[in-house]
């Protein structure tokens, strides 16, 4: 049967032959983007480079865009769905922050560090550069962006973390528990491990664990406790 074959039934996604033709169309469009950005990934490449026919591409994908953002999710670390809301705050972030590291660690540095910088600048990046962005790629970066933000967002937005945390912002809180595993990984100066990821999120809870002197309703300073990472308040 060649490419030109009539659809297969509902459960033909895991026909061989499918998985095959798609391959071929992500390692095409995975290639183009790491050679030529973006603008490089059109239908007329990709087929060309893939010897993927464009009725069978079309089979896959309806669109260059959600082509470009099948492509991007095999080049970005895989993003993992937000925890069930069960059990200690701090065990929920570190177990979060552990399993997105080992993620991480697996991607490749090279082509996923091609790919963040493919997507262009964020919005509220440099204006100038951000002007020259087109909308389909600030589009695909946001979608990719909130792919991201769901697990934790799922996390510190819970009623649980409104509770013991003080009024923090989200975005930067995302950024003090996220940042040090991708730094660590983007100049290799070491492999972060669960222990790490505990030491980050002790550190994230310490700064913005919301305590109460007993009778005064006001707050006071936190004293972090050694031994568990959890905070008291002093006096």
């Amino acid at each position: 049967m060649t490419e030109f074959a009539a659809p297969l039934p509902d459960d033909d996604e895991i026909d061989p032959r499918r998985v095959r033709s798609r391959n071929r169309l992500l390692d095409a469009a995975a290639q183009l983007l790491s050679t030529g950005g973006i603008e490089a990934v059109t239908i007329d490449a990709v087929t060309k480079a893939s010897k993927v026919a464009r009725t069978t591409l079309y089979r896959h994908f309806n669109s260059s865009s959600q082509l470009l953002a099948a492509t991007f999710e095999r080049l970005l670390p895989q993003v993992i769905p937000p925890a069930p809301s069960t059990g200690p705050l701090r065990d929920q972030l570190i177990e979060l922050l552990n399993r997105q590291a080992a993620r991480f660690a697996d991607a490749p540095l090279h082509v996923t560090t091609l790919a963040w910088i493919a997507l262009g600048p964020t919005a509220s990046g440099d204006a100038a550069d951000a002007g020259h962005q087109p909308a389909s790629n600030a589009a695909l970066r946001n979608r990719v962006i909130d792919q991201y933000r769901q697990p934790f967002d799922a996390i510190l937005h819970s009623l649980q973390a409104r509770e013991e945390l003080d009024d923090f912002d989200v975005e930067l809180a995302m950024c003090q528990l996220i940042g040090p595993l991708v730094f660590a990984r983007m100049t290799g100066l070491r492999s972060i491990n669960r222990h790490d990821c505990e030491h980050v999120v002790d550190d994230f809870l310490a700064a913005h664990h919301r305590a109460h002197l007993v009778g005064t309703g006001t707050h006071d300073q936190p004293d972090r406790d050694a031994g568990t990472g959890l905070t008291h308040p002093v006096g």
